[in-house]
Formats: structure tokens, C-alpha cells, sequence
């Protein structure tokens, strides 16, 4: 069981772990062992998951998400297999934290008075200094 909040929790039989060999330093070791970690969580079909925190997960441009809903999380930072395991899970965990946020929506403002003012008096200044280097010094 893999919690994630005190309301979520997921099921282990709902992911899915594929090990395969990472790249990198290592030596001969790295040739002939499966550290690396795949994890694969169906966003889509799982019950574990309100509605809401589905919707905003699918909805995130994320390129670790598949067209059919499945985020796929790659693990190789370690040369450990155990630990590869515990990253991908640790970040499967920041990622459904995230969607539980609702984010606020951001609430349009009029500009003051005063920086109206600020903008115009800017523009003034800009356009004189740009109508000054226009003048002809040589006829004067």
C-alpha cells in the first residue's frame, strides 16, 4: 500500500514496476544488471483516486503521461535497484500531492490611478528623447 495522503491511498496491485538496465557509470556491472526502474500508474481507470485529483492529474501537460492515461515514472538516478524503486514511488507520491492543491483563481484587477499616471509620464519621456534625436543640428 503506497500512501500518498491520510484520504489516498494506493493499492499495490494497482502498479506496475518493469526493471530494466541503466545507462551510465557502472562498469561491466551495469551490463548485466536491472536497476533501473519503469513504474507505470493507470491515472485513467483507477478507483483509488477521487475524480477531481484524476481530472487535474490528466489535465497537467506532463509528457510522462500517455494518451490513454497512464503516467510512467523512470527511475535511474541510483545504481541500486531498491533505491530506483523508492524514487519512483517517492515521485509518484510528489506528483498526486500536487494534484490534491486546488489552485486559486487569480482574480482581475483594474490598474491604479497612479501607475496609469506612471505609464503615460514613461511614454512621454521616451517619446521626446526619440523626437530630440530626429532634429537636424546642422540647419541651426
Amino acid at each position: 500500500m503506497l500512501v500518498v495522503t491520510t484520504s489516498i491511498a494506493i493499492p499495490e496491485n494497482e502498479l506496475v514496476e518493469r526493471f530494466l538496465r541503466a545507462d551510465g557509470p557502472g562498469g561491466q556491472h551495469v551490463n548485466r544488471t536491472e536497476s533501473a526502474v519503469e513504474l507505470r500508474f493507470d491515472v485513467a481507470s483507477s478507483p483509488s483516486l477521487s475524480d477531481a485529483v484524476r481530472e487535474r492529474l490528466l489535465a497537467r501537460r506532463d509528457r510522462r503521461m500517455t494518451d490513454a492515461g497512464i503516467l510512467v515514472i523512470q527511475a535511474r538516478r541510483f545504481r541500486d535497484q531498491g533505491r530506483n524503486r523508492e524514487d519512483a514511488r517517492d515521485r509518484l507520491v510528489d506528483i498526486i500531492r500536487e494534484a490534491t492543491v486546488v489552485a486559486r483563481k487569480r482574480v482581475a484587477t483594474k490598474p491604479t490611478r497612479a501607475s496609469k499616471e506612471r505609464r503615460l509620464v514613461g511614454k512621454q519621456k521616451r517619446g521626446t528623447i526619440k523626437s530630440n534625436r530626429s532634429k537636424d543640428w546642422g540647419r541651426e
